[in-house]
């Protein structure tokens, strides 16, 4: 990039930083460990080529922050935040905020351009990255249109289970969980009963993942989170929880959910309202009750398959970290 121009350093400085700088890994170990339990042998260029997973991340987390209009990640200036302040910092013409959106779009494109380069200069076999790709190319197909849904979601107002499911399941399930272990499946050739009992595992599992994300984005504490608390509740998102809320409440309610939902303006007092009454509804218990059940399915579905030992260990330790998590 500095080739290019040095006036290119922050981008790559951002990049690096916001790959780097934290976040849980959970995509690429889910391939990694996806691929060692259908007996895939640990290499460099292994693990080098599902790093290609947490570029991916970063471009769908770089573009969700711009459309949420989120001022953090991790604690951290969101990147169209970074840019913004950037611009205003050197006295630069023009829109400040404008150029910060701009940036953010431009450098999430990049992270997607990089995961597919990385895939493919990581030095595997082509006839494994081959296998491989579909399962890849439909990862990313899956987490963008689910991602649509969810703004298309939070427009219409619909405030139903199902989609609120349906949001999940591609924005976070398949994507976080399911797919990642079948592209790790693919690289190392994996019979079809394996690729069965991943899917089995994977997508009630990712389910659960964003089922404690939207408990997180109510109830998380933001020093654990790196997010304001009740983040998700200003922002409007129309998750099982709320849907939940909606579906056992009455008109007060109701009217009171829906008048805080999506108002950016939204006061601690507000938010601690708004939690009191997903408490009452019982909707919270509701939530916490399907994470169990969901997360017991997936590990009853790794008892169906011979994986290799270690991997089926570390499959389950992941599976109770990602939905028992605290950030």
């Amino acid at each position: 990039m500095t080739d290019v121009d040095d006036a290119l350093v922050p981008v790559a400085e951002a990049i690096e930083a916001f790959v780097l700088g934290g976040g849980k890994r959970l995509r690429p170990a889910f391939a990694y460990w996806g691929y060692r339990g259908a007996g895939g042998v640990d290499t460099d260029p292994v693990v080098t080529a599902l790093a290609a997973l947490e570029f991916v991340q970063a471009s769908a987390l770089i573009h969700d922050d711009l459309m949420d209009r989120s001022d953090t990640r991790r604690g951290e200036p969101a990147i169209h935040r970074r840019f913004a302040t950037r611009h205003r910092s050197a006295g630069w013409g023009g829109d400040p905020d404008g150029f910060g959106d701009a940036a953010a779009i431009l450098l999430g494109d990049l992270c997607l351009v990089w995961s597919d380069e990385l895939l493919h200069s990581a030095g595997l076999d082509p006839r494994a990255v081959a296998r491989a790709r579909p399962d890849f190319d439909e990862m990313r197909t899956e987490v963008t249109v689910g991602q649509y849904l969810d703004v298309l979601t939070q427009a219409t107002g619909d405030t139903s289970v199902e989609r609120a499911g349906k949001v999940a399941r591609y924005k976070s399930a398949k994507y976080t969980v399911e797919r990642p272990l079948l592209v790790g499946a693919a690289l190392a050739d994996a019979p079809a009963d394996v690729r069965i009992a991943y899917s089995a595992y994977g997508l009630p599992l990712g389910e659960a993942f964003q089922l404690r994300d939207d408990v997180l984005g109510v109830f998380g504490d933001p020093a654990q989170t790196g997010k304001p608390a009740g983040d998700d509740l200003r922002e409007g998102k129309r998750t099982y929880l709320v849907a939940a809320a909606l579906e056992a409440t009455d008109e007060a309610g109701r009217a009171l959910l829906l008048g805080g939902l999506g108002d950016a303006d939204l006061d601690a007092n507000g938010v601690a309202r708004l939690r009191e009454l997903i408490v009452a509804t019982g909707a919270l218990a509701r939530t916490e009750q399907r994470i169990v059940t969901l997360t017991d399915a997936a590990l009853a579905a790794l008892t169906a398959v011979d994986l290799e030992t270690e991997a089926r260990q570390a499959l389950v330790d992941l599976a109770i970290a990602a939905t028992r998590r605290a950030d």
